[in-house]
C-alpha cells in the first residue's frame, strides 16, 4: 500500500477567530491540542518540525478543522487532533490524540512514531 501524503489535523479552526478561540480555551479552560504542542512554539511552527515535514518524499500537511478537504473531514470527524496517512485505499491513522500526547511536545518522538507507523503500513502491503 502506497502512502500518498501525511495529514495532521489540529483540534482548532484556523484563521483569526479560530486562533483566538484556541488561545482563550488554552488560557482560561485548560484546553490544548496535542498536535499543536508538538508542532508549534507559541504561534510559530518549530524549526525542527519544518525540517521533519521537509524530510519526507511525500507531502506532509498540517491543517485546521475548517481547512480539511471533504474526504479528510469525513475520516477525522470527532477524532481530532490526529495524524493520518492518505493511501491508495483511503486514510489510515498514524497517531491518535493519545499517541500524540505521549510524544509530550517532542518533534523527535513524533518522528520516531511516524517512522514506526509508516514501516508497519509498508509491511502490511
Amino acid at each position: 500500500m502506497d502512502v500518498d501524503s501525511i495529514w495532521g489535523v489540529y483540534h482548532a479552526d484556523g484563521g483569526l477567530v479560530g486562533e483566538m478561540k484556541y488561545v482563550a480555551g488554552a488560557l482560561f479552560m485548560g484546553q490544548h491540542c496535542s498536535l499543536c504542542d508538538i508542532t508549534h512554539k507559541i504561534a510559530w511552527e518549530k524549526s525542527d518540525m519544518k525540517q521533519l515535514r521537509n524530510s519526507f518524499d511525500i507531502p506532509f500537511h498540517l491543517v485546521h478543522l475548517n481547512e480539511r478537504p471533504d474526504d479528510l473531514a469525513m475520516y477525522t470527524n470527532g477524532i481530532t487532533p490526529i495524524l493520518v496517512a492518505k493511501t491508495d485505499s483511503g486514510f489510515l491513522t498514524i497517531a491518535s490524540d493519545d499517541e500524540l500526547n505521549e510524544c509530550r511536545g517532542s518533534v523527535q518522538s513524533l518522528s520516531e512514531l511516524i517512522s514506526e507507523k509508516l514501516a508497519h503500513i509498508a509491511e502490511s502491503s
